[in-house]
């Protein structure tokens, strides 16, 4: 009786290490997908393929399970001013959750005030610095 119980003791240990094991797997799975979005370009083709590509994404994996932000810098920041080619697309991403982020630093060095821009979007105070904590977050990164 004492070896069945020793056994069965084993199973069960190696059946919870097991479980503890595939733990992080299952949380991991759960977590939302992340991306970043870097538009430092002030082209509008540019810019409208950089928000098809965030659209697209919100389609595929749906738009609850992914966190996505897009963040303007240098010459880009200019699609962020509240009459910008693009004003619309950037409105239709905020309202679809995308948090659309612009550079304070290049905001200053352009003369630009917050009355400049687009009513709905963020600030951040380095583009670049945003983008490289973003990947250390485990955001994917991408540049159209």
């Amino acid at each position: 009786m004492k070896q069945m119980n020793k056994l069965m003791g084993a199973l069960l240990g190696g059946a919870l290490m097991m479980g503890s094991l595939a733990l992080p797997t299952a949380v991991l799975a759960a977590d939302k997908a992340k991306l970043v979005v870097q538009v430092s370009d002030a082209n509008p083709a540019t810019w409208n393929l950089a928000l098809n590509n965030i659209k697209n994404v919100q389609k595929d994996l749906g738009k609850d399970n992914v966190d996505l932000e897009l963040v303007a810098y240098g010459p880009g920041i200019g699609m962020l001013k509240a009459e910008s080619e693009v004003a619309n697309r950037i409105d239709e991403a905020v309202d679809s959750g995308v948090q659309v982020m612009a550079c304070e630093n290049t905001m200053r060095g352009q003369k630009l005030s917050k009355a400049d821009m687009n009513a709905k979007i963020g600030y951040v105070k380095a583009g670049v610095v945003e983008i490289l904590q973003r990947q250390q977050q485990g955001y994917a990164y991408l540049r159209p």
